[in-house]
Parts: structure tokens; C-alpha cells; sequence
């Protein structure tokens, strides 16, 4: 076998699902930006998303209080952003502020979307049984906003340690889904 022995701290950049994400909450009239990538598809319709908030984030305690906020979604232009996001927490820094993002009210929900995301998803927490052991929320998208001008937009995708791959090249095959 030419294999090799891969690390189990390392394994979660060769599974990472989807695109980083901005999530956003707001509590007693302030509102706050994470950074997020442990998130994945639980069902197609209602769309219902999994989300692992670590439970020493400023997020976490929004969250869990208003079971409210969206999850918005950038592409590759405000890839630093995204990251500076990550790299501060909203208890002392107003991010919006911070990093020149600009929130929109949303429709459903006290959480404001990032205008600068491609996408916004409204979201409401439906089941919070796994949030004790695992951080895990189940969310509900009520809402969901996308930008039309955008087309073929690239994600970016964290590969852990600082790394990120950029989405690319979409191909279209044949399929029996609809």
C-alpha cells in the first residue's frame, strides 16, 4: 500500500462540506458576526442545516437565548474578512464595524444579514436535543436570499491550519434527481 498514516487532528480538511459562513445573531440590540465552517445539510425540505458552535462562543449564548439568526454566505472577495471574523470575538469587538460589513434587517428573524454575502438563510432553531453534548443546532431556514448578479460565485472552503480552497470549475452531469 503506498498510503500513509494522516493525522486525526488534520481528518476535518478532507471531509469539509460546504462554504465558510458568516453567522449572525443579535441580542439586546447588538448584533454579532461568526465565522463558521462546521455546518452541514440535514434535510431538503423544509431545509433544515446542522451547525457546531462551540459553546465558549459569544454566538453560542446568542443563539441559545434568541434561537434566532442567518447564515450568510461569502464568496472568495471577502475571504480576509471572513477571516479576521474568526479571529476575534464579538464580546469586545462590533465586527460589522470592525471590519466594514454592512447589516440588513431581516424579514423573519432579529438577526441581521450581511449585505456584501451572496446569500442570506433566515433561521430558526427547531431542535436543540444535541446542543448540551455536542454544540450541535438544528436550524430551520425560513428565509432564504440570494443575490441574482452573482453568477457562478466562489466559496471558500477551510481546509484547517490557515488553508482554503477556493471553489471552482462547476461541471453538470446526468442525473435522476430533481
Amino acid at each position: 500500500m503506498s498510503k500513509e498514516a494522516f493525522p486525526l487532528s488534520r481528518v476535518y480538511g478532507l471531509l469539509e462540506p460546504g462554504p465558510v459562513v458568516l453567522l449572525t445573531t443579535a441580542r439586546e440590540g447588538r448584533a454579532n458576526i461568526m465565522t463558521l465552517s462546521w455546518h452541514t445539510m440535514l434535510e431538503f425540505e423544509p431545509p433544515l442545516v446542522g451547525c457546531v458552535i462551540s459553546s465558549g462562543n459569544f454566538s453560542f449564548d446568542n443563539l441559545k437565548a434568541t434561537k434566532k439568526c442567518v447564515i450568510n454566505i461569502p464568496t472568495v472577495e471577502l475571504a480576509q474578512k471572513v477571516v479576521d471574523c474568526g479571529n476575534c470575538s464579538g464580546r469586545t469587538v462590533d465586527k460589522f464595524n470592525a471590519f466594514g460589513l454592512t447589516p440588513v434587517a431581516a424579514s423573519h428573524v432579529d438577526a441581521p444579514l450581511i449585505d456584501e454575502c451572496y446569500a442570506n438563510l433566515e433561521c430558526k432553531v427547531v431542535d436543540e436535543d444535541m446542543v448540551e453534548k455536542y454544540n450541535l443546532f438544528v436550524l430551520k431556514v425560513v428565509n432564504a436570499w440570494i443575490d441574482p448578479n452573482k453568477k457562478n460565485p466562489q466559496t471558500i472552503h477551510h481546509l484547517g491550519e490557515g488553508a482554503f480552497m477556493v471553489a471552482g470549475e462547476r461541471i453538470q452531469l446526468p442525473s435522476k434527481m430533481k
